[in-house]
């Protein structure tokens, strides 16, 4: 019997964690940026950070 995935829309904070880790991980090796970016703005974990934040993250999280 297969298991259903969990749909809870609510993560935990270790995948919070691993899904900027990865986006950041992504804008390191230069994958442009889905938000405009301030004058103050650079480093690729703040970027991905900011992107998470406003749900622009491209990366789902299936949960078996």
């Amino acid at each position: 019997m297969t298991k259903e995935p969990d749909t809870t829309k609510d993560l935990t904070r270790f995948e919070k964690a691993r899904l900027v880790g990865a986006r950041a991980l992504q804008l390191a090796m230069g994958a442009p940026p889905l938000i405009e970016l301030s004058k103050g703005l650079f480093e690729p974990f703040e970027i991905a950070r900011v992107e998470f934040e406003r749900n622009l993250i491209p990366i789902l999280i299936v949960r078996l």
